[in-house]
């Protein structure tokens, strides 16, 4: 890493008198500075982050629009109580709300062609469990969506062309949207409210001292703010060891266009750790590490073979049979997960806040969570 030290004209414009400094501009963080701005328009923010884009999930996420499947709300109920489930369901729901009223469908690309979860035979067992919950979470849920969250989709298999697949769960409320067009919306966003956005500088160290929070980089140089948040999620551990959170890798891969492609809509597999969906023509598949969770609890962006091995075999036996199909990209994106998939937005020091740990969902609750954080921040919350 190149070491320097920053110009006169550098501190001056871009540097000096800090009121907030963001560590992470992804979803959460961008929300939290445009929260910030809003509220006190005056205030000078300023969001770094260590990649030229937000290199942790935000910009390298599937796209879904989704507040859980039913075989991975059965899941979380191992971890949670039905009460807690229910809750985040709601935080996720209506932050997807959010997005799309602040935002408009057309900026960040979203349709509304609802979220399937497949089953195997395989996996029979699991999808008798999932029809014995389903009425009792439609219950639950109905005040929520205003229709019945979750139906049988069987009739409409022969339409996905998916092989070995022998049932599909409907969730009707879920879509899809296009991460790039949404990152784009939120940095035009805050650009035009004068929010600084700075990449390619990795934190090393934060610090308080006489009343400033001082950040350090791998550049050699420091960074005063008189308040800081830390929306780095999945890497979130470096700069807070004491938080109860760990990284977690996905890989990711997109094929070429696919000419006649019948699949359109969102689709769960495995209690929601296989994720698939259609971006125009092509297939987006991704997710899988459950079958190496400990190889993938790490920051590393390198590929894991073994999961990527298994997700082409997905894909040409189950999603594409038959089909001599390409592969256009391979990538990895790291999330921030716990012990239960819950949020956390806390104050870390006498001027920092944390909002972190957002356990895959950043997508649905990462506007909600940055201005959660940014109110905490400003005394609100």
């Amino acid at each position: 890493m190149l070491r320097y030290q920053l110009s006169h004209w550098e501190w001056e414009s871009f540097f000096k008198d800090i009121d907030v400094i963001i560590v992470g501009s992804g979803i959460t963080g961008l929300s939290a500075a445009i929260h910030l701005k809003e509220q006190s328009p005056r205030m000078k923010v300023v969001l770094i982050d260590r990649g030229p884009l937000p290199i942790g999930a935000s910009t390298r996420n599937a796209g879904f629009a989704c507040f859980g499947s039913l075989s991975e709300l059965i899941d979380d109920l191992n971890h949670s109580s039905r009460e807690d489930v229910l809750e985040l369901v709601a935080q996720r729901f209506e932050g997807l709300c959010r997005l799309r009223e602040r935002y408009s469908d057309a900026a960040i690309g979203y349709q509304a062609w609802g979220g399937y979860e497949i089953f195997r035979e395989e996996d029979a067992p699991l999808y008798a469990q999932c029809l014995s919950v389903m009425e009792d979470f439609n219950k639950d849920l109905r005040p929520l969506i205003g229709k019945d969250t979750f139906v049988q989709a069987d009739a409409q298999l022969p339409a996905t062309g998916l092989q070995k697949v022998s049932h599909l769960l409907l969730n009707q409320a879920e879509g899809q949207l296009h991460t790039g067009q949404l990152m784009q919306t939120l940095l035009r966003k805050a650009q035009s409210l004068d929010i600084l956005c700075l990449g390619g500088i990795t934190v090393t160290a934060r610090e308080e001292i006489n009343g400033q929070v001082v950040i350090r980089t791998d550049h050699g140089w420091s960074i005063q703010a008189k308040l800081c948040l830390l929306a780095t999620n999945g890497f979130a551990k470096t700069l807070l060891p004491e938080l109860d959170l760990q990284p977690a890798r996905n890989q990711v891969l997109i094929t070429d266009p696919i000419p006649g492609l019948k699949l359109k809509g969102c689709f769960h597999y495995d209690c929601g750790y296989v994720y698939f969906r259609n971006v125009g023509q092509r297939i987006l598949l991704g997710g899988g590490r459950n079958q190496d969770f400990s190889g993938e609890e790490t920051t590393s962006l390198d590929p894991n073979l073994p999961v990527r091995a298994y997700l082409e075999q997905l894909l040409r036996q189950v999603i594409l049979p038959e089909q001599a199909t390409k592969i256009d990209r391979w990538w990895t994106g790291i999330m921030g997960v716990g012990p239960a998939k819950k949020p956390i937005i806390r104050e870390v020091g006498a001027h920092t806040v944390a909002a972190v740990r957002l356990g895959g969902m950043g997508v649905a609750i990462g506007t909600g969570v940055g201005e959660r954080a940014a109110d905490l921040l400003l005394g609100r919350g």
